[in-house]
């Protein structure tokens, strides 16, 4: 199979804050995965300070904490602020486009839906739709990429012009049902299915539970030391990576500059990778306090009854991990909450890797544009496309 820079023909997909997933573009295989700077394009100098980049985005409000978030896409970086997403991607000819548009949260619009644990699993569902369809957007794009240098093999230089299909509605909830599917049959179902054929704890609550958990940590962290081995995952992560410095920076009231950004860390608190992380030991918890009450209640515990009682039980679990996390985030420099950011901080040693500084142009264009700072305009694909359409000047 053909890839653009052997790395156009995978579509990775971040599950809300937690899950991440690869879909080859041309089969529609699915795979699980766990999941800036030229003065002259982003109209930053070296002069400008710190006043006189404050958000012009009229939503954003700085005493608020998680209102800045993102995840890396197929060569690229889509950032998330209140109102808006913007995403931020490069092409093959070097050049950057930007596809920005309102959003507006299901807890936003529903103001009955935002209270605790229950406005943490809509916010899951949430993310994995906007996450799908921006994903849609950059496969796309890489599409056309491509296109044009297949065209340019064969002799035909033109550049394509056709824009980017917009899936429906109902193409972006099939995608959504098939990730949900695979993210709970890998990381809940198998668990289940291997601590009981291998282990005899089915009528202990806990023990079954922290069994399972080990195993679904293990399935977790093998599969992503496998992957972060592999050329274009890691470039994946890079991108990951530049997302995080750049909404550090950002948090950090320091400028959006491709040298400063770069000084920041990569790792970030509130990570999807963290979040997928406390999910687990939050399940071996909740799944424990449930299994007891199932036992006192039936008398006996089956694989059934587990899988019956505990695949409904998820989205409460998601809602209380990022209770958790929300709460963890605000305390993350005490020291009993740097000991539980901890492990998720360790495994994006894994999931994220030093980005070059084009990636971090990207992340800082995302960025910007969607805090109101940069005129998403400028970048947009139908620039972008008629830059490419203009034939060459002959030499003389």
């Amino acid at each position: 199979m053909k890839s653009v820079s052997g790395k156009r023909n995978k579509l990775f997909f971040n599950v809300g804050a937690g899950f991440e997933f690869c879909v080859d573009t041309r089969c529609n295989v699915w795979y699980i995965v766990s999941t800036f700077f030229l003065e002259e394009k982003t109209g930053v100098t070296q002069e400008e300070t710190k006043s006189s980049w404050v958000p012009t985005n009229p939503l954003y409000d700085p005493k608020k904490p998680m209102q800045i978030g993102g995840q890396a896409v197929i060569e690229g970086v889509m950032m998330r602020a209140p109102g808006s997403v913007a995403t931020a991607l490069r092409r093959m000819s070097g050049d950057i486009v930007v596809k920005k548009e309102a959003f507006v949260s299901l807890n936003e619009k529903f103001k009955l839906l935002n209270v605790p644990v229950l406005r943490g699993a809509i916010g899951l569902i949430d993310m994995m739709y906007l996450g799908i369809k921006t994903l849609n957007y950059s496969a796309e794009i890489a599409m056309m990429d491509l296109e044009q240098e297949e065209n340019s093999k064969n002799g035909n230089g033109q550049a394509t012009d056709r824009q980017p299909k917009k899936p429906s509605t109902l193409a972006l909830v099939g995608t959504l049902a098939v990730a949900l599917a695979l993210g709970i049959a890998i990381f809940f179902v198998t668990p289940i299915v291997i601590t009981t054929k291998l282990f005899h704890f089915e009528q202990t609550a806990f023990e079954f539970n922290l069994v399972a958990g080990v195993i679904r940590i293990a399935i977790l962290l093998g599969y992503l030391a496998a992957i972060s081995l592999m050329k274009d995952i890691r470039r994946l992560f890079q991108y990951h990576g530049a997302e995080h410095k750049a909404v550090f920076a950002f948090e950090l009231s320091d400028q959006l500059l491709p040298a400063v950004v770069r000084k920041h860390t990569r790792f970030h608190p509130r990570c999807g990778t963290s979040f997928l992380l406390i999910v687990m030991f939050v399940a071996i918890l909740s799944f424990s306090l449930l299994d007891a009450f199932l036992i006192r209640f039936f008398g006996e515990m089956t694989i059934v009854l587990r899988l019956v009682t505990h695949l409904p039980f998820i989205p409460i679990v998601g809602g209380i991990a990022y209770e958790f996390i929300k709460f963890s985030a605000k305390h993350a420099t005490t020291w009993w909450g740097k000991i539980v950011i901890a492990p998720g901080l360790w495994l994006q040693r894994i999931t994220t890797k030093e980005p070059d500084e084009s990636q971090l142009e990207v992340a800082i264009v995302a960025l910007r544009c969607a805090l109101g700072l940069e005129d998403a305009g400028k970048y947009a694909l139908v620039a972008s496309l008629r830059a490419e359409a203009v034939p060459a000047a002959p030499g003389n």
